[in-house]
C-alpha cells in the first residue's frame, strides 16, 4: 500500500493508542493468518476460492455520503489508514449508502477528494497477479447479498415481519428499567414471514406499514438486542441503485455484513457504537452458521471520538449554519468541514499531526483545545512556508530627508530578504524602498504606552531589511485615511551593510513600498463560536456565534506575492500564516489571502 509523504521535520509527541496493542496481539496469535481473499468482496464461498490474504489486516473508513466530512472524520481517516499502512494491510474506502433519502453524488465526490487531499489512498497489491487494486466500495453494491442474508435469517427462525406501527413498537420496546414485550406478530412461522418479506420487496405494501425485525430477546438488558429492525419499506430513488429497491437495510444490519464481505479484520468505530457491538457479533454468528460468511469474523473496536473546542460537528447544525447564511457555504474557512479547513489553509500534515497527538483511547467526553490544531499547523508550516511582508491596516509614512540622503525624491533603494531564513536554497525576495511607504497603524503611537518600542516622536526603529529611521511625529488630515507618519532616514544603516549596527534600536517594523506594493484582500478568520462547547447543555449554539469570526482587511503586500498561486501558503512576517484562497484568489487579477493562524495562540488574551 502506498502511503502519504509526511514531513520528516515533524516528530509527533507519543500518545496513547490501545488499538496498536490489539493488532499486535492478533498478529502474534495468528488470529487472521488463515484468512483468504477472493480478489473482491464476497461471501464465504467466494473467499474460499481465493489465496491466503496478502494483507495482514484490513480496516475501513466508511462514511455515509449524506454530507461533507468534518474534522472528526480526519481522525478516523488517519486512524484507519495509518494502522493499515503500519501493519502491512490495506484500508478500504467504503460509502455506507443505505439511506437513499439523504445521500447524493455530490457528497461521494467530496469525500473521495478529501481522502486524497489528506494524502491517503486505498490501493494494495492483492490482485490475482499481485497487481495493485483500488479498494473503493459501496454498501449498496451488497444489497443483493443483504437481502439473501435476510431470507436466510427468516428461514432459520431468526427474523420476522412485524406489522405494528412505529408508536406501538416504541411502546412495547420497554426502557432501561422495563423489559420489552413481544410483538403479536413475533410467533409467525418462517414460511409466512418469507412470503410477507418478499411482498415487501415487490412493493406490495405501503411505506412504514411493516418492517423486518431480528428475533433475539425482548427482555435483554441491552435495548439494542430487543428485536431490532433490520429492513424497512422506503420508496426512494437511490443515487447508485436507482429504483431497483423499495426496501432498504438498516445501518446496524448492513454494517457488520459489509465488514464481513470485505474481510475487514478490525472494524474501528467511535464509542457511540459500543452498545451495538452485541448485535454486530450476533448477526455475524448467525450468518456464519448459515454458511454465508467466512471465518474468522471481523471484530468491532471502539475509541473515543475527537471533540474539538469552539466548533460543532453535527451534520444538522452544520447544514443550518449554511442554509441560514451564518457562513458562506460548506467550504467557508470558519467551518470544521474538511473542505472548509482546506480553504482556510490547514495542511494535510497539520491535520494528521493533530489527530495523532489527540491519542486513541476508550474514554469519551474529553475535549481537545482548538489551539492544538493551530499549534500543529505552525509546527508543520514554519519549516517550509516562504516569508513575505504585508501591511494589514496601512497608514502612510513619508521619509522627509529622502532627497537629501539620495539626491532625488524619485530614487528607489533596492532591498532583499530571504524567502525563508533557514533555507537559502529557496532564494530571495526583492522589493524597493522609497520616500513613501505603508506601515501598520498599530506601529505608531503619539503617546506610547510602557514597553512600546515602535514609532513615536523622537524614537528610532529599523525598517526591516532596510534602514533605521527616526520618527518626527504625524500629520493630521481631514481625509479618510486620517493621518500620515513623518520620519527621517539615518544614512549608512542599511541592513546587510557594515553600518547596519552603528545605530542600536529596540524596535523593528515591517513595511511595504507605495510604488511596488500590491493591493490585497486579507480575510482574518477566527473561531466561529465564543464558547468551547457551543451546544453544551442543550444551549442554542447560534446564540454563541462569534461576531468577530471574519474581518476583512484591505491590505498592501510586497511584490513577491504577485505570483502566489491558490492554496500556496506563506508566513506574513509578524502576522501569522496565510494562504491564497483556493476559490477567489486570482479571479479578475485580485489577490485574496486567508489567515490560517497567528504566530502564537492569542485566543482570550
Amino acid at each position: 500500500m502506498s502511503s502519504p509523504d509526511h514531513s520528516k521535520a515533524v516528530t509527533p509527541a507519543p500518545a496513547s493508542h490501545f488499538l496498536r496493542h490489539v493488532i499486535e496481539a492478533d498478529q502474534a496469535q495468528g488470529t487472521y493468518r488463515t484468512r483468504h481473499w477472493g480478489g473482491s468482496p464476497g461471501d464465504a464461498a467466494h473467499h474460499a476460492r481465493g489465496p491466503l490474504d496478502p494483507a495482514s489486516i484490513r480496516t475501513r473508513f466508511p462514511p455515509e455520503p449524506n454530507g461533507y466530512l468534518h474534522i472528526g472524520h480526519a481522525k478516523s481517516i488517519w486512524l484507519n489508514f495509518s494502522l493499515a499502512r503500519d501493519y502491512g494491510g490495506v484500508c478500504h474506502l467504503r460509502f455506507d449508502d443505505t439511506n437513499p433519502e439523504k445521500e447524493e453524488q455530490e457528497y461521494v465526490d467530496s469525500i473521495r477528494e478529501s481522502v486524497r487531499w489528506l494524502g491517503w489512498n486505498h490501493e494494495f497489491a492483492d490482485g490475482p497477479g499481485g497487481q495493485a487494486e483500488t479498494h473503493e466500495y459501496f454498501a449498496s453494491d451488497y444489497f443483493d447479498f443483504m437481502y439473501r442474508a435476510a431470507e436466510a435469517l427468516i428461514q432459520a427462525g431468526h427474523a420476522y415481519v412485524d406489522e405494528q406501527t412505529p408508536e406501538q413498537m416504541r411502546a412495547t420496546r420497554g426502557d432501561f428499567n422495563t423489559p420489552g414485550t413481544d410483538s403479536p406478530f413475533r410467533q409467525r412461522g418462517p414460511e409466512e414471514n418469507l412470503r410477507l418479506f418478499r411482498e415487501m420487496r415487490d412493493g406490495q405494501h405501503a411505506d412504514g406499514s411493516m418492517v423486518l425485525r431480528a428475533r433475539i430477546d425482548m427482555a435483554s438488558p441491552n435495548i439494542n438486542l430487543r428485536d431490532p429492525t433490520i429492513y424497512r419499506i422506503r420508496r426512494a430513488t437511490h443515487h447508485n441503485t436507482g429504483d431497483t429497491w423499495c426496501i432498504y437495510p438498516m445501518y446496524t444490519y448492513a454494517h457488520p455484513i459489509e465488514d464481513a464481505l470485505e474481510q475487514i479484520t478490525h472494524s474501528i468505530c467511535t464509542l457511540e457504537f459500543e452498545d451495538q457491538r452485541p448485535f454486530y457479533d450476533w448477526l455475524l454468528e448467525r450468518l456464519r452458521e448459515a454458511g454465508l460468511l467466512p471465518d474468522p469474523p471481523p471484530r468491532q473496536y471502539e475509541f473515543g471520538r475527537l471533540n474539538v473546542g469552539h466548533v460543532v460537528t453535527s451534520k444538522r447544525k452544520l447544514r443550518q449554519l449554511v442554509e441560514d447564511g451564518h457562513v458562506n457555504g460548506w467550504d467557508d474557512p470558519r467551518m470544521p468541514t474538511l473542505v472548509g479547513l482546506r480553504r482556510r489553509g490547514y495542511t494535510p500534515e497539520s491535520l494528521r499531526l493533530f489527530a495523532e497527538r489527540s491519542g486513541v483511547t476508550k474514554s469519551g467526553g474529553a475535549w481537545t483545545d482548538y489551539a492544538a490544531l493551530d499549534a500543529a499547523l505552525r509546527e508543520t508550516l514554519d519549516p517550509v512556508a516562504p516569508r513575505a511582508m504585508a501591511v494589514l491596516e496601512p497608514v502612510k509614512l513619508f521619509i522627509e530627508n529622502w532627497a537629501e540622503v539620495f539626491g532625488d525624491d524619485a530614487h528607489l533603494e533596492p532591498c532583499t530578504a530571504p524567502m525563508h531564513p533557514h533555507h537559502p536554497e529557496m532564494g530571495e525576495r526583492h522589493f524597493m524602498l522609497g520616500k513613501s511607504l505603508w506601515i501598520e497603524r498599530g506601529d505608531y503611537a503619539e503617546t506610547p504606552p510602557k514597553g512600546f518600542f515602535r514609532l513615536f516622536p523622537g524614537n528610532k526603529v529599523r525598517l526591516k531589511y532596510g534602514y533605521v529611521i527616526e520618527c518626527l511625529g504625524a500629520t493630521k488630515s481631514e481625509a479618510a485615511d486620517g493621518f500620515s507618519v513623518r520620519a527621517r532616514l539615518i544614512p549608512d544603516t542599511k541592513s546587510g551593510t557594515p553600518g547596519a549596527e552603528s545605530v542600536k534600536v529596540k524596535g523593528v517594523i515591517t513595511w511595504v513600498g507605495m510604488h511596488d506594493g500590491l493591493n490585497a484582500e486579507v480575510r482574518l478568520y477566527d473561531r466561529l463560536f465564543t464558547e468551547e462547547q457551543p451546544d453544551a447543555g442543550g444551549r442554542d449554539f447560534l446564540s454563541v456565534l462569534n461576531p468577530g469570526s471574519l474581518q476583512v482587511a484591505q491590505a498592501v503586500v510586497e511584490p513577491s506575492l504577485a505570483t502566489a498561486k491558490p492554496e500556496e501558503r506563506f508566513q506574513f512576517e509578524r502576522h501569522g500564516y496565510f494562504v491564497a484562497d483556493r476559490r477567489d484568489h486570482g479571479q479578475g487579477g485580485k489577490l485574496v489571502f486567508n489567515r490560517v493562524a497567528g504566530l502564537k495562540d492569542s485566543w482570550g488574551k
